[in-house]
């Protein structure tokens, strides 16, 4: 297959993270063509012109229509402000080019539903950047599970927290607007969503609570403005197979950092997870006598695939941006026909119903079930 022309729309911390894993797939996995960095997309040509530099790519402009347009360009990755994704990865899968949009879809079900049916339409891969999912050690949890290592599961519990907005006087900005989504649900909860998704299956039915810690933000120019969305929320689920979940998400949690824990429960056994401590998990096996039965923690290794193609020796640990490199190659085996892991469009929507499921219990106060 000939290089990839890539464009690249928006350049704050996800779009260098998307940058660096076009940069660095070819390197990784070396089965690959390397791709072309064609064009690359910001507010403004002094900033999109800088960027372009840092990052590689050949051309720069401050109107992402005209990337859209670019015939050169064959995949658009969209690391934009979660309100403006529907509009350009729709664009561009109409331009006929393939998407790589982060997460969330849309904050509107409606423009996250718009976005699938013009993907089908269009015939183009289109992703959505989960890159969790890709970790060495979530991909051996989830051959453990399928293998019974713990037996049947029944029972899983989830919990993400970051602190980013645990500071009352932190400047109100976009994140805290209602036109951004609901909150912690969407811009973060989503992403236990997704391991709880690649591990289980979709959830089926939820009752939430959401709270807000603080009423309002203050503004640069002064005065305050009240917070419009959620920075935490509670929630019961059920999975498939009757397995129940809880998920807690926090976005005000003093001390998290990139906190995912993971605990699963099952017949013959647990796993244990932390996303802080990415390079590792905690296997129980109820076999053996009981005087030696305990929690054994294992290190990622070559072993866990594709671990060795990053690093020869375990223990070493690989980081979020190795996770993206890795998300990256499976998005070129997509594009080029083969199986891949991946999030697409089609699972990426039941995930965004799962979440508006959730704020419908909230406001209505009572358990809904997912069709």
């Amino acid at each position: 297959m000939k290089p990839l022309g890539i464009g690249l729309i928006g350049t704050g911390y996800m779009g260098k993270c998307h940058a660096l894993a076009w940069n660095a797939v070819k390197t990784v996995f070396g089965d690959v063509e390397r791709p072309r960095l064609v064009h690359l997309a910001e507010a403004n040509a002094g900033l999109a012109s800088a960027r372009a530099a840092e990052f590689g790519f050949e051309k720069a402009t401050a109107d992402w229509w005209a990337l859209i347009a670019d015939p050169d360009v064959d995949v658009v990755s969209v690391t934009t402000p979660n309100q403006f994704h529907a509009e350009m990865a729709i664009a561009a899968l109409q331009a006929g080019k393939h998407v790589w949009c982060e997460k969330p879809m849309a904050p509107a079900y409606a423009d996250a539903e718009h976005m699938l049916q013009v993907a089908r339409q269009s015939g183009k891969v289109a992703v959505l950047g989960y890159n969790y999912i890709q970790n060495p050690i979530m991909r051996h949890i989830k051959t453990l599970i399928g293998e019974g290592a713990i037996g049947s599961v029944n029972h899983i519990r989830v919990e993400m927290d970051e602190d980013f907005m645990a500071d009352p006087d932190v400047l109100f900005y976009w994140k805290s607007e209602l036109s951004a989504g609901y909150g912690a649900l969407d811009d973060f909860a989503v992403h236990p969503l997704s391991l709880l998704w690649y591990l289980f299956g979709h959830v089926e039915a939820v009752t939430t609570d959401m709270v807000k810690p603080y009423a309002d933000r203050p503004l640069k120019e002064g005065g305050r403005r009240a917070v419009e969305n959620h920075d935490a929320a509670n929630v019961l689920m059920r999975l498939g197979g009757g397995i129940s979940a809880v998920l807690m998400a926090n976005r005000a949690a003093w001390g998290r950092k990139g906190r995912i824990a993971l605990q699963i429960y099952g017949s013959k056994g647990s796993i244990l997870y932390d996303q802080e401590r990415m390079n590792e998990f905690e296997l129980y096996q109820a076999e053996g006598r009981g005087s030696e039965q305990g929690f054994r923690k294992i290190l990622a290794a070559p072993a866990h695939q594709p671990y060795d193609r990053f690093i020869p020796a375990p223990g070493h640990g690989l980081g979020f941006n190795d996770l993206k490199i890795i998300e990256c190659r499976e998005l070129i085996r997509a594009i080029s026909g083969e199986p891949a892991s991946i999030v697409t469009f089609e699972d990426g929507l039941r995930i965004e119903k799962s979440v508006h499921a959730m704020a419908q219990s909230f406001h209505e106060r009572r358990w809904i079930e997912i069709g």
